[in-house]
């Protein structure tokens, strides 16, 4: 969970933390209707959302913290009607998306760093969990 590819980069769990924070707090301001995410005040009002969290946790209650806001956030995001994805908002940088522009922006925004973790455990020698489980199809 400590491991940091170079100096200037984030651990393995600072990384997971930062896809569980950012993806409960996009999410969370995305259900409750937020339309302007370059409010000065933005970034503060995405906190409201995140977990409380100890401050060190084992891979395994990561896990299950990351595994619990996806289920909670999929089955509200899932309850709102096809009008609300098609209403505009504005990004961080400004730019007027759809909401559902900004679901697909948390949902690539969480790959991205996934996929530097995966890439973390390719250095370690380990296998990730996906290709294991599609490894063990064949």
């Amino acid at each position: 969970m400590k491991y940091r590819a170079t100096p200037d980069l984030m651990t393995f769990e600072e990384l997971a933390r930062h896809i569980l924070f950012a993806g409960r707090g996009l999410a969370g301001m995305l259900l409750d209707g937020e339309n302007d995410l370059t409010a000065p005040d933005a970034r503060e009002k995405m906190k409201r959302y995140f977990p409380a969290l100890p401050e060190t946790l084992t891979p395994a209650d990561l896990a299950v913290e990351l595994t619990k806001g996806v289920d909670a956030d999929c089955g509200a995001l899932a309850a709102k009607p096809a009008s609300f994805y098609a209403e505009m908002m504005k990004r961080f940088d400004g730019q007027e998306i759809t909401r559902l522009e900004m679901l697909l922006f948390t949902k690539e925004h969480e790959l991205t760093h996934r996929s530097q973790m995966f890439t973390y455990l390719r250095m370690q020698g380990v296998v990730p969990p996906t290709t294991r489980r599609k490894m063990a199809k064949k």
